[in-house]
């Protein structure tokens, strides 16, 4: 039988959790690897050198962090005949902290997601999104400087449970005769059938950790984003579940909407936190038309996955959209795109989400440091207009360099950085 993970580094320690639910990091540690499908080897490529040279610079080499792959999608199944190894959740679990790349979702058919097997088996809870402008990225919007908000997207629920049964199959036919018969609903015979389950604890954990980040991160306002007026008992739950947890957990530092005029003449006080709704299509275009009146969006799983991707455009794209899914035992942090088979190979694709997602990454491990170089060694490579293709045809004058090109010119600029 294949051994199916390596070994991890011998000279590496492990992270672990403090008695006080805080991360203890050594400055050695191991972190977890998971290259992924079809370009993930050559944003990893691109990016590890310039994690590295972060980490060595800001911590004048006292630092460094010692990688561990760990087997997931196309080359797991090649290998060992399975996408996900029980062993590579093992090995998340044991790291505390992994990254990715980006891991292929057949559509349609084909084996289940397995960015959602993870968030299930790891209960990775939160899908973290912060959506900020790097300076000089070109946008489609007039004002992109103007976003700064930070997405909690719940992740183990809603229409991403993955319950659902096929035209025609037993199952449907089954579920179909169960509503006609106990529940008086008629439904065409053909459809396909789909289970929508919010819970109040998947809730209001994803709420907690909104309002936690909110405090920490001197945010002044957290925003329930769901399409209650239609599916009122789960959609609408999720925003009542949601209050309900503000009030009972928080009623020190959570006002709310209502009183904010009533009672505090219209401005948030200092130490306070404002929470409010909004329903899911019209924030659609509250984030194109007033995004400064947002700064933590809450929302369930299917709205957040929508609302995440069309913020990441008004800043430039998927390629610069950072991303991590946390739970309360571990967190893997991920380019947010896609794995673009097409491209494979090629050392073409924009790395800068994978970048990000490691400066995300190293500064929840504490490492704020190096995490803030990468991000300016970012800036100034693309206010060097030196870009990888995508972003090269919407800047004039650009140099269009390569994937590996691109981390190259970060590492670059991490010394003006």
């Amino acid at each position: 039988m294949k051994q199916v993970l390596k070994p991890p580094p011998a000279q590496g320690e492990w992270i672990t959790w403090t008695d006080g639910g805080r991360l203890s990091v050594p400055d050695n540690p191991i972190i977890g690897l998971i290259e992924g499908d079809g370009v993930g080897p050559d944003i990893w490529a691109a990016a590890q050198p310039v994690f590295d040279a972060a980490v060595e610079r800001a911590s004048g080499g006292k630092r460094r962090i010692h990688w561990w792959e760990l087997p997931a999608g196309e080359k797991a199944s090649d290998r060992f005949g399975r996408h996900l190894p029980d062993e590579t959740l093992d090995a998340v679990r044991k790291a505390v902290v992994v990254i990715k790349g980006p891991l292929t979702t057949p559509v349609g058919g084909g084996h289940r997601s397995l960015n959602v097997t993870l968030r299930q088996e790891l209960d990775l809870y939160a899908c973290v999104r912060p959506v900020k402008y790097v300076p000089g990225t070109p946008s489609p919007v007039k004002r992109p400087e103007d976003v700064d908000m930070v997405i909690f997207r719940e992740n183990t629920e809603d229409l991403y449970a993955g319950i659902e049964w096929k035209s025609g199959a037993d199952e449907a036919h089954r579920v179909l005769g169960f509503l006609r018969d106990h529940m008086n609903i008629v439904l065409d015979e053909a459809s396909g059938l789909g289970v929508k389950p919010m819970s109040p604890r998947a809730t209001k954990r994803l709420v907690r950790r909104a309002i936690r980040f909110a405090m920490e991160a001197d945010r002044k306002k957290v925003t329930l984003v769901h399409k209650g007026n239609i599916m009122k008992f789960t959609e609408g739950a999720f925003r009542d579940w949601g209050y309900e947890l503000a009030r009972e957990e928080f009623p020190e530092t959570v006002i709310f909407e209502d009183e904010l005029s009533s009672r505090y003449s219209g401005a948030i006080p200092e130490g306070k936190i404002l929470m409010n709704d909004r329903i899911a299509d019209a924030m659609f275009q509250q984030v194109l038309l007033r995004p400064k009146e947002y700064e933590v969006l809450a929302m369930p799983n299917l709205n957040g996955d929508y609302l995440s991707d069309a913020l990441a455009a008004q800043v430039g794209g998927l390629g610069m959209a950072p991303g991590a899914n946390m739970g309360d035992a571990c967190a893997i942090f991920e380019a947010t795109h896609g794995s673009a088979p097409k491209y494979a190979g090629l050392d073409k694709i924009n790395p800068g989400s994978m970048l990000l997602s490691g400066a995300m990454m190293l500064e929840h491990i504490g490492w704020k440091a190096e995490a803030d170089l990468i991000v300016r060694g970012i800036t100034a490579a693309i206010q060097a207009r030196t870009v990888t293709y995508d972003l090269a045809r919407l800047m004039p004058e650009a140099r269009e360099v390569s994937c590996s090109g691109f981390g190259r010119a970060v590492i670059e600029h991490l010394g003006s950085a």
